[in-house]
């Protein structure tokens, strides 16, 4: 879904049209069963591309959640699916040293440099579609206002309160963030955003390597005292919204 938006880098076209990614072939080479492919290291680069239905930040997180809950089930290794996750969400926060890391971890090439297309060291192919790298530039914004939905408005009955111990990825600190055991994470984003000034809509929140959906409710989560969890703050997002 969604067409892609060419980008020029020394004379060379990334052409997304169709997610297939081309480049020219250069770099080290990897053996799988007898058959020699290119390997490169991972670009330092969002994707760019639009989506053809304008979507919101919570319908594409719906798409991402579906992609990653069923890809593994049907086809490849589930650790290397996990690698995958756990890359692309570093390299969405513009970590491409731990991305790369991760990669090379898991023995997992890409031989035109974009996770749209890798391997794994048995040769099997994996392929990721563009919405769970990047956002759309046309992505529509949400409202976290008043008019927000019901998930986002607090619970008539709040729970017990909890803190949590957060590890956000644009400072690379831990914090600590007093919220209820019956609040959702998207409720908890807002209060992050109040404490930390790190808009809602940049987050994302993961633990114990899975993605907290913004319905999901604290106490489902199952956060264990003094665990931490990881969030992965969208910088380029933070910077853009700064600015406008």
């Amino acid at each position: 879904m969604g067409n892609c938006i060419g980008i020029n880098r020394n004379d060379e076209t990334l052409d997304l049209g169709s997610n297939n990614v081309s480049r020219p072939v250069t770099g080290t080479t990897s053996s799988y069963v007898g058959v020699q492919r290119k390997n490169h290291p991972l670009c330092h680069e969002t994707i760019r591309w639009k989506s053809e239905v304008p979507l919101t930040e919570g319908q594409l997180r719906s798409k991402r959640d579906e992609f990653w809950d069923t890809a593994p089930a049907f086809e490849g290794r589930k650790e290397i699916w996990d690698a995958l996750r756990a890359a692309t969400s570093a390299a969405e926060a513009l970590d491409f040293q731990l991305a790369q890391a991760i990669l090379d971890g898991a023995n997992i090439s890409v031989p035109n440099g974009y996770l749209t297309e890798c391997y794994d060291e048995l040769g099997s192919q994996y392929k990721l579609p563009i919405y769970c790298l990047s956002y759309p530039v046309n992505v529509v914004k949400e409202d976290y206002g008043c008019d927000s939905p019901a998930e986002y408005s607090e619970p008539v009955d709040g729970g017990t309160e909890v803190i949590l111990k957060l590890r956000l990825s644009s400072t690379c600190t831990d914090v600590k963030l007093p919220v209820y055991s019956k609040d959702t994470i998207g409720q908890c984003k807002k209060k992050l955003q109040a404490q930390e000034g790190i808009d809602a809509f940049t987050q994302r929140w993961f633990y114990g390597g899975k993605l907290l959906g913004d319905k999901m409710h604290i106490d489902e989560a199952h956060i264990q005292p003094g665990y931490i969890v990881q969030v992965i703050v969208n910088t380029e997002k933070q910077s853009s919204l700064a600015i406008s």
